[in-house]
């Protein structure tokens, strides 16, 4: 083929230039962005709530019968994780993370540095477990108050978790920090009005995208409004943990039977078009009450 004249290449750019022009989008990007829907929940209880008499097989089955969508598992010890693995991969049923069972006790905030090194072991044995079975997650309570001021706390806790973070990214686990009743990131018997704002700075100040938020929903009822938190933590958000408290009377309350504000924090999970797990953690039981519980969730959840 000959060379374009410079006539015939104007033309044929010209043309080009007509053509893009009439399939440019009639919509600005302001109007393009994704419309909030409602969010899209997997259900899950922990390990620990099932109270049926069963081998792990079966314990597995009687999920998946209820219409469950997978279970947390705890590490340190806990069930046999090779036998967990291999009932779940049996019937289907995920595991889709471990909750630390050490972090109460062997803190990472602890004024004591060998108890600190120790909490370390211990989150790095979670996090191999979690990996081991198929899960995302390791769920962690970071520190307490009692063990120094918020800053010393936040710093012994951060360096720990910084020492786990290679093995988090390599083994593809997130250290997930949940909002719990231990001092921290919040005024203990403060006010009402409490916001998420000291939590979210100590997420981000972890300094890596394998660090997140394991929102508890219910747990701050008593110290703030549970979808404004929801509205704060944003994007931090991985998972999901599903209990109700009744603020106005000061105890823990049934899923649903409660004050947290259930329809709000749907929708401000639909604007985050959230996707992932939430897991009941309230008391357990035989069949009959899994299956509440499951309705229960249900309820508040969609």
């Amino acid at each position: 083929m000959g060379k374009l004249s410079r006539r015939n290449f104007l033309q044929a750019a010209a043309g080009t230039a007509v053509v893009a022009a009439s399939i440019q989008p009639t919509t600005t990007l302001a109007e393009s962005k994704p419309v909030p829907t409602k969010p899209t929940i997997f259900k899950s209880v922990k390990w620990g709530m099932i109270g049926e008499k069963l081998s792990v097989l079966d314990k597995f089955k009687l999920l998946q019968d209820l219409g469950f969508d997978g279970v947390e598992l705890e590490s340190p010890g806990g069930v046999n994780k090779k036998e967990a693995r291999d009932a779940s991969e049996k019937t289907g049923l995920p595991i889709h993370g471990v909750v630390d069972s050490t972090h109460w006790n062997v803190r990472l905030s602890s004024p004591d540095a060998d108890t600190r090194e120790r909490g370390l072991r211990d989150l790095l044995t979670a996090i191999r477990d979690s990996h081991f079975c198929g899960g995302s997650s390791v769920l962690l309570v970071a520190g307490h108050g009692k063990d120094g001021t918020q800053e010393e706390v936040a710093a012994r806790s951060i360096a720990q978790i910084r020492k786990a973070l290679p093995l988090a990214a390599r083994l593809g686990v997130h250290i997930l920090i949940e909002n719990v009743w231990n001092a921290f990131t919040y005024q203990h018997n403060g006010p009402a009005d409490q916001t998420a704002d000291a939590l979210a700075k100590f997420i981000d100040d972890c300094g890596s995208p394998w660090v997140g938020s394991y929102f508890d929903i219910g747990n701050h009822r008593k110290y703030g409004v549970p979808s404004q938190w929801a509205k704060t933590l944003g994007k931090r958000i991985v998972k999901l943990d599903v209990k109700d408290f009744d603020h106005k009377n000061n105890k823990w309350a049934g899923i649903g039977q409660g004050t947290v504000d259930w329809q709000n924090v749907v929708t401000e999970l639909g604007k985050l078009n959230f996707c992932g797990w939430a897991t009941a953690e309230v008391g357990g039981g035989d069949r009959k009450r899994l299956t509440q519980i499951k309705e229960r969730m249900d309820q508040v959840l969609g």
